[in-house]
């Protein structure tokens, strides 16, 4: 036997020895069973684009929030028959709801029916005594419909619960102002300018009563 068929011999020995070893020590992968990704990042079936496979499902929005996404871009279009209809449909959806109740009344009051407005507006403050913005509205409508003791006591409950809102004290000012109440409607358009002095509407009637238009 020559040197180099010798040498071939032991390479095989070697070779067989090893592939027999790790056979009956069973360390190898087996299908399926114990396979280990060489880089702990890397998956199998596509679990690394998680997107496609556990994608989120769509939540389509409730009945009762389309219809109030449709009320609230229709008053912002200036539609207010489309808007009125969405919220007759959410009122029969929910006749208790302060939020639907004070869209509604809003829109009520904006198309000139305000004994309608006020019946509405009543009924939040029924749900919520301590809305104030409910309480600003329905002394709106009250001073439309001549009711003005009623709506005085209305706009001052508003100032009551949030002084800080210069949206109050500037309806307060302009209500005492239709009531020929000037002097008293000055210092209301005063606090509100005062509380916001971004509110260019109360700087210009504070400028046009003091510039004499104030009267007994």
């Amino acid at each position: 036997m020559t040197l180099f068929q010798l040498l071939l011999f032991a390479a095989v020995i070697a070779i067989f020895y090893i592939f027999f070893k790790k056979l009956f020590s069973e360390d190898y992968p087996k299908r399926g069973v114990d396979f280990e990704a060489k880089n702990p990042d890397r998956q199998i079936g596509g679990i690394s684009t998680p997107d496609k496979i556990f994608s989120k499902p769509v939540v389509k929005p409730s009945r009762s929030e389309e219809l109030l996404t449709i009320a609230d871009e229709s008053v912002a279009k200036g539609d207010m028959l489309e808007a009125k209809k969405a919220l007759q449909s959410l009122l029969a959806l929910d006749a208790k709801s302060p939020n639907v109740l004070k869209r509604y009344a809003y829109v009520l009051s904006a198309t000139n029916d305000f004994l309608q407005a006020k019946e509405y507006y009543r009924e939040v403050l029924k749900l919520d005594a301590a809305d104030d913005v409910a309480h600003a509205a329905l002394a709106n409508v009250l001073h439309r419909l001549g009711e003005d003791d009623e709506a005085i006591a209305h706009h001052q409950k508003s100032i009551e619960l949030d002084s800080g809102y210069a949206a109050h004290s500037f309806n307060y000012a302009n209500t005492l102002y239709e009531l020929g109440k000037e002097e008293e409607a000055l210092g209301y358009y005063q606090e509100a300018l005062r509380l916001d002095p971004t509110l260019e509407e109360a700087a210009e009637m504070i400028e046009k009563l003091q510039q004499g238009a104030i009267h007994e």
